[in-house]
């Protein structure tokens, strides 16, 4: 049984629930602090705060644990598919054969080219980030579907991602865009539509494909972080699905959550810029005021090793192994991250090499842009979002309105301007 918290402010006292997750994770229940004593909680980045409750990921920083609906992040990314991974999410359990197999031909359904947006794509400026471009398509589904048709439009935008992605990559490129083929998986379908050339044929190597495989359902859902809760709130005035997570791209288009793998890379130039010394930059690493900071390394929430960056770790091997890869870059991350792993001053502080550190390793090797690594972050997040949007909705949550503490000016009269 749960005990009540006691608060003691202004020399009274008032006593606030207390609630428990089915993991044990302990909460004080403070929604009606303010009416009870006048105070609102203070908690930049709402690093303490639990806005609502969910049924979706557990995750537990502490010891590197990531479960999907009770189900460990180690045997899914092992196992599963990524589409097998999205049922999941938006079910709440794994799918029967028969289920996975009418889920994913209900995906392929909508794995079409909507040419109303490809005439818009098409004209958008190269010189646009491509998240800006994938953010800005979305939003528009809104006016080619109706917004009542909840079901299609998660399989729509589940289908199109990958599409506008190819779509983006083709028009940086001067290619023509290669029609999305419904006989070929998720993974195997994208890879197709970024790499094939128009008219020729194209074999999916089988060991990318598995790799795309594991980095999408690495980032499938990741709790309450920023691209997330930005869904929720914006999905808690009751926008559409396709206006929640445009806003959700556009929050994960930011270097310290999903750009962050794109930081990886460039990192990685500029210490091939400046000799490849990896050991001067270790250093200068651990020297606050070198001003250089060691990206893709550590994780705001894990305070241990990132559970997902084990399991990617190995098929950045596998695929720098069959590929046969032999770029500068990557020799410079080998280094960076053996250097980490035995380095006192790294396994100190548990500066672990994190999911982003591998998974931009992986996308260099595979030949995908830089600036297109996020969108593949976003084509992963995707079940995710949709899963968090629908919670939300299901449980009719209130609308999100955070305080303040205003620590502005004061009253103050009004000054006629020829007197300022």
């Amino acid at each position: 049984m749960s005990q009540n918290a006691v608060i003691n402010v202004d020399g009274k006292s008032f006593e606030l629930p207390t609630l428990a997750g089915t993991e044990h994770e302990k909460a004080i229940d403070i929604a009606k602090l303010r009416d009870l004593t006048g105070y609102i909680t203070y908690d930049p980045g709402y690093k303490n705060t639990g806005a609502t409750k969910s049924a979706i990921t557990f995750l537990d920083g502490e010891e590197g644990i990531l479960r999907h609906c009770g189900y460990s992040i180690e045997e899914l990314a092992d196992k599963a598919s990524f589409l097998e991974v999205a049922y999941l999410l938006l079910h709440g359990e794994l799918p029967t054969q028969a289920q996975l197999d009418a889920f994913e031909a209900a995906v392929q359904k909508y794995t079409v080219a909507n040419q109303a947006l490809l005439n818009i794509a098409q004209v958008i400026p190269t010189s646009t980030h491509p998240m800006s471009e994938l953010s800005a398509l979305v939003g528009l589904m809104e006016g080619q579907y109706s917004t009542d048709e909840k079901e299609d439009n998660i399989l729509r935008l589940l289908a199109a991602l990958p599409i506008f992605a190819a779509w983006n990559y083709k028009k940086s490129i001067g290619e023509g865009i290669v029609a999305p083929d419904q006989s070929l998986d998720y993974c195997s379908n994208f890879l197709k539509m970024m790499f094939a050339k128009p008219g020729e044929a194209y074999e999916v190597n089988s060991i990318v494909s598995k790799a795309m495989n594991k980095l999408l359902i690495l980032h499938a859902d990741h709790e309450q972080n920023c691209s997330t809760s930005t869904v929720r709130l914006i999905g808690s005035s009751h926008a559409s699905l396709f206006s929640s997570i445009s806003g959700g791209i556009m929050a994960l288009f930011g270097p310290l959550h999903g750009g962050a793998n794109q930081a990886v890379i460039e990192m990685l130039e500029e210490i091939k810029q400046a000799g490849g010394d990896t050991a001067k930059f270790i250093e200068m690493a651990k020297d606050k005021n070198s001003g250089f900071r060691l990206m893709g390394f550590g994780h705001r929430v894990y305070k241990n090793f990132d559970p997902r960056a084990r399991i990617i770790k190995k098929a950045a091997d596998d695929v720098l192994s069959a590929l046969g890869v032999q770029d500068p870059i990557l020799k410079i991350a080998q280094e960076l991250e053996a250097a980490a792993l035995s380095d006192e001053y790294f396994v100190a502080r548990k500066l672990y090499p994190n999911v982003d550190f591998y998974s931009g390793i992986i996308y260099r090797a595979l030949g995908i842009p830089t600036n297109m690594f996020t969108i593949l972050f976003a084509i992963g997040r995707l079940p995710g979002w949709i899963a968090q949007h629908q919670e939300m909705m299901t449980n009719k949550e209130p609308i999100g309105r955070p305080r303040q503490i205003y620590v502005g000016a004061t009253p103050r009269a009004f000054v006629d301007i020829n007197k300022r």
